[in-house]
């Protein structure tokens, strides 16, 4: 397999590919990024292709992503170790984004505005950015690089995808299938890095005069470095980020729907979402019997190479992961928390793990676990859980359950994240919902017709008659 550090080459006449490991290939990042603008800018470029074959390029795409699956899920699986099941929800969910930003490719408007002068027409105009810079992570490696890539695209933009040192061939797939649709020179370029000089990659990338708008999905930790980069350099960014969701269970919760739930939310994919569930706060009076059914349902769940069918858990993306959850695991432990199940990382292998009284004064009750590792809080009110809700810097997902719809909903709007689903899980993604965060979770949102808003440029536009518009001195 090329790992990512080995020289890339074009893929067809129409898709760039670069890697920035030497000098001389500085230039090659400039030629890059400059071909994407000229293709944005220039006065038969993209950004004037009609709206309607903007979209019927991005339904091929959605086409060529859905006709190359098997090779897509193939190339993830060996990257990231992610399970088939969940391969298969990326490959649906990147082809509905994909038409979804089809669809929205003929709705970027304006309005008329009102005026005080008679002779003037006033708009409020929406036109493309220009280059759009992508950054995607991992841990859904095809969903989240067909999401930076799809809306700028729709809205008109050029991309410049930086691809996660983590599956670099991954996203270049990606990248080769959505131009092979049909997308002219140079409108979408992936570029990778070695890992050691990410850092330096990244900033170059933001830097440079051309690239208009930055969106990231990854860690809060970088992710912070980002928006320092972006406001260095005064470009607008769009961030999502860490979490740590919260999943509060009331007294009248249908327990065996709240188990189903907790146990998708905090063990799909390992856990390795960042809207996966890892706070569980349960109301005394029904934690028992909750906890019970949990634990029943999540000794199954064993963890084991991807390719193995009877363990429902893949591996951890590296032996680093394992080490720092361990050391999560350990500390909780020490400090009075009793492990109900799992618990032994065994290099990148962790069966699903679940902890019981977690306080404040352990490092799980805070830090993100991204790990099949979910965490049991027990509270008496409604007060009490939305107050251990909130008691984290993170805001990204939550879930509520309890058969009284007002109630959920009035701790649903009370509690400070930027997605909250009552009697569901946490973990949910549809490209016709705003999907963002709070706090430490980001800002900004990808998805539904907010998302025109952060690849677009609202212009303020006038047209007077007979040159009218000018009061006199």
């Amino acid at each position: 397999m090329v790992k990512a550090h080995q020289v890339t080459q074009n893929l067809s006449s129409s898709f760039s590919l670069t890697n920035f490991n030497t000098s001389s290939e500085l230039t090659d990042r400039d030629r890059a990024i400059s071909a994407a603008n000229k293709a944005a800018q220039a006065y038969y470029g993209w950004s004037s292709t009609l709206p309607t074959e903007r979209r019927s390029l991005l339904l091929k795409a959605a086409d060529n992503i859905e006709r190359h699956s098997l090779e897509l899920k193939q190339i993830a699986s060996e990257e990231v170790g992610s399970k088939v099941s969940w391969l298969d929800s990326n490959i649906e969910t990147a082809a509905k984004l994909l038409r979804y930003a089809a669809s929205l490719a003929t709705q970027i408007d304006g309005e008329i505005l009102a005026t005080d002068y008679p002779k003037k027409t006033s708009m409020a105009c929406r036109q493309s950015v220009g280059v759009c810079l992508g950054m995607a992570s991992w841990n859904a490696p095809i969903i989240l690089a067909v999401r930076a890539i799809a809306m700028p695209l729709a809205c008109g933009n050029t991309v410049i995808l930086k691809a996660s040192e983590l599956c670099p061939e991954t996203h270049k797939m990606i990248g080769r299938v959505i131009t092979e649709a049909g997308l002219p020179d140079n409108v979408l370029t992936v570029v990778t890095n070695e890992l050691e000089e990410a850092d330096q990659v990244v900033e170059a990338l933001i830097a440079h005069p051309a690239i208009r708008r930055i969106n990231f999905t990854g860690s809060t930790r970088v992710g912070r470095v980002i928006a320092k980069l972006s406001a260095r350099y005064l470009k607008r960014c769009l961030l999502e980020l860490s979490g740590k969701s919260p999943f509060i269970v009331l007294d009248d919760a249908n327990v065996e729907a709240a188990v189903d739930a907790a146990i998708y939310g905090s063990f799909v994919n390992q856990g390795q979402l960042c809207m996966a569930t890892e706070k569980v706060i349960v109301q005394d009076s029904i934690a028992d019997a909750f906890i019970t059914c949990f634990v029943t349902k999540a000794k199954v769940l064993k963890s084991s190479v991807t390719a193995d069918p009877n363990h429902k858990l893949g591996p951890l993306i590296n032996i680093e992961s394992g080490k720092r959850i361990q050391a999560l695991i350990d500390d909780a432990i020490e400090k009075g928390a009793e492990l109900l199940c799992g618990g032994k990382v065994n290099g990148v292998f962790l069966d699903a793990t679940i902890i019981d009284n977690v306080t404040p004064s352990m490092r799980i009750y805070s830090e993100e676990c991204f790990g099949p590792l979910a965490q049991i809080v027990r509270c008496y009110s409604d007060e009490d859980a939305l107050t251990i809700a909130n008691d984290t810097e993170y805001g990204l997902s939550a879930a509520v359950f309890s058969k009284d719809t007002s109630r959920a909903l009035n701790i649903a709007r009370k509690i400070e994240s930027g997605i909250c689903h009552i009697n569901s899980s946490t973990v949910a993604d549809e490209a016709q919902a705003p999907f963002g965060g709070m706090k430490s979770s980001g800002y900004g949102r990808f998805g539904s017709k907010s998302s025109i808003d952060e690849f677009t440029e609202l212009r303020w536009i006038t047209v007077a008659q007979d040159g009218s518009g000018s009061p006199p001195i």
